[in-house]
């Protein structure tokens, strides 16, 4: 794993709708790697795609994509005293953000989420689950006019967290979800590629998948691989097939998730290039979550996909821990995967 590259890509902010930052990030990156402008384009929903032309023509044309958005909050409201009110931009859990520190609006104020203290609460406010609504965010300031000044409805909250490794090979950060896709598809591109190949940086994933199938339609693709990240519930309280997967285990190749049955052939195409090359994998022991790939297989005439993902502790938290040979599993697997897809026979899939 490249760790100054996934640092850089964790660190920077861009939430659904707002990913300019992540994708002037990419192209910059893109540029250092010697790609010509005219294989790079943005459609007007702010997907960035690459299209390497190949030194030979592939058997099928093939995707490969990951989404640049991260799980946020949303200023909704100033209140009197200068606190903020705030929505969700994605799936987040009240529990998970109560007392994180923060940074707000476009100058990145610092703030932290605050809620009524524990102490004057009534037992059945005790006895029942965080509401996001009655949280708030305070950027120490004392009036609605003071914070006027510096925020306005509409501006984006964002986690803290730097990434960093910790433990025995472990990396906690914020936004592994998906900027870790998006690094191996950056390690992946280069302008001398045997087979020609597109890739497609998304946008609004956390949303409901919407970058997903307009990107879909205009590559229209034979197959798509999507990278991810996915949730290991590898905790205590979790046994069996509710662990759904591990950190430690290896790369995620799902069957199946909430919105996805995925192509058995490309799924069997997977494990047998695990098999062959010694790369550590895992399936998901659940059917549960989704990711842009929901939107991908059915557009168009249809596509068909697969998805490799990380094993990701907290998904859609401040912070989330991912494992660092888990990590280059994924990316030992894509590298596989890129050199074999253009090439297949159809009789192998």
């Amino acid at each position: 794993m490249n760790m100054t590259l996934l640092k850089s890509l964790c660190e920077c902010c861009g939430t659904s709708g707002r990913e300019s930052a992540v994708r002037d990030l990419i192209r910059a990156e893109l540029d250092s790697k010697g790609i010509p402008a005219e294989w790079i384009r943005t459609d007007r929903l702010g997907n960035l795609f690459v299209h390497i032309p190949g030194q030979q023509s592939a058997k099928r044309k093939i995707m490969f994509s990951a989404h640049m958005d991260e799980v946020a909050l949303m200023v909704t409201y100033i209140y009197d005293d200068g606190t903020l009110a705030f929505d969700t931009v994605g799936g987040i859990s009240a529990a998970a953000v109560i007392g994180r520190q923060v940074q707000v609006g476009k100058d990145r104020i610092p703030g932290v989420i605050g809620t009524k203290p524990v102490h004057l609460l009534s037992k059945t406010e005790r006895d029942q689950p965080a509401d996001m609504h009655k949280l708030f965010c305070d950027i120490g300031t004392g009036s609605k006019e003071e914070t006027m000044q510096l925020v306005r409805p509409g501006d984006i909250i964002y986690f803290c967290g730097d990434l960093r490794e910790f433990g025995y090979g472990s990396v906690i950060g914020k936004a592994i979800d998906d900027r870790f896709g998006c690094a191996v598809l950056l390690e992946l591109i280069r302008p001398d590629l045997p087979y020609g190949a597109d890739f497609a940086f998304l946008v609004q994933e956390e949303v409901g998948l919407r970058g997903a199938g307009v990107a879909a339609a205009q590559i229209d693709p034979d197959i798509a691989v999507i990278f991810e990240a996915t949730t290991a519930a590898d905790i205590p309280g979790s046994d069996g097939a509710d662990r759904v997967c591990e950190l430690g285990g290896g790369a995620v190749i799902s069957f199946m998730d909430g919105r996805t049955i995925y192509d058995k052939q490309l799924y069997d195409l997977a494990d047998r290039l695990c098999e062959e090359n010694g790369i550590r994998r895992q399936t998901k022991t659940k059917i549960a979550g989704g990711n842009d790939a929901g939107a991908i297989q059915s557009a168009a005439d249809g596509v068909r996909v697969l998805a490799v993902s990380v094993p990701c502790r907290y998904l859609h938290s401040p912070l989330s821990v991912i494992r660092k040979s888990d990590g280059e599993a994924c990316e030992m697997l894509a590298r596989k995967l890129l050199e074999t897809l253009p090439v297949i026979g159809e009789d192998a899939l």
